[in-house]
C-alpha cells in the first residue's frame, strides 16, 4: 500500500471514529484513532484521540495526545487549544494562558473562537473581568453563532456592572 493510500485510509479512519466519538461511543472512537495513527500518523488523529482521552478525564494522554500531533504539525493550532482546555478543566490556570495564544498565532486553524472563549474563561476564574469580556468578545467576533460566548459576554457585563456600582 502507497503512503498515499495509507494516509487516505487513516484518515477515513478517523472520520469513523469522529462519528462513534459524536455518538458517546468513546471507546470505539478512541480504537478507531489509534487504528488510524498505526497506518499512518497525522496530528488530526492524535489531537482528537486527545479529546476522545478527556471524555475519560485522562488529561495526562490527552496532552501527550497533542504533543505528538504538534510534533507532527506546529501549525495545526487545534491540539494547542486542547491542551490549554485540558489545563483550564484541571484549574492549572496559569498553565493554559501560553497554549491558547498559541492556538491563536497557529496558521491552521478555523475555530479561533475557542481559544479566545478559553481564555477568557481563565481570565474570568482569576477576577480580571476586562480581560475576560475582551477575549468573549473576541471569541463572538469570530463567531456570532457561539451561543456560550455571546451569554459570557452579557455575564461578565453585568459582574463589572455590579463592581462598578459599589
Amino acid at each position: 500500500m502507497s503512503t498515499d493510500d495509507k494516509k487516505q485510509e487513516a484518515m477515513e479512519l478517523v472520520s469513523k471514529a469522529y462519528q462513534h466519538h459524536m455518538r458517546g461511543e468513546v471507546d470505539r472512537a478512541i480504537e478507531l484513532y489509534s487504528k488510524s495513527l498505526e497506518l499512518h500518523r497525522t496530528p488530526e488523529a492524535y489531537t482528537y484521540r486527545g479529546w476522545a482521552r478527556s471524555f475519560q478525564k485522562d488529561f495526562d494522554a490527552a496532552i501527550a495526545d497533542c504533543h505528538r500531533a504538534i510534533d507532527l504539525d506546529p501549525e495545526y493550532g487545534n491540539p494547542y487549544n486542547d491542551i490549554g482546555a485540558y489545563y483550564l478543566e484541571l484549574g492549572q490556570y496559569e498553565d493554559t494562558i501560553p497554549w491558547l495564544h498559541m492556538a491563536l498565532k497557529a496558521k491552521r486553524y478555523e475555530s479561533y473562537c475557542y481559544p479566545h472563549y478559553n481564555l477568557g474563561r481563565v481570565y474570568e476564574a482569576l477576577d480580571k473581568l476586562e480581560l475576560a469580556l475582551d477575549h468573549y468578545r473576541s471569541a463572538v467576533l469570530e463567531n456570532p453563532g457561539y451561543a456560550l460566548a455571546v451569554k459570557a459576554v452579557e455575564r461578565v457585563k453585568e459582574k463589572l456592572s455590579v463592581c462598578s456600582r459599589g
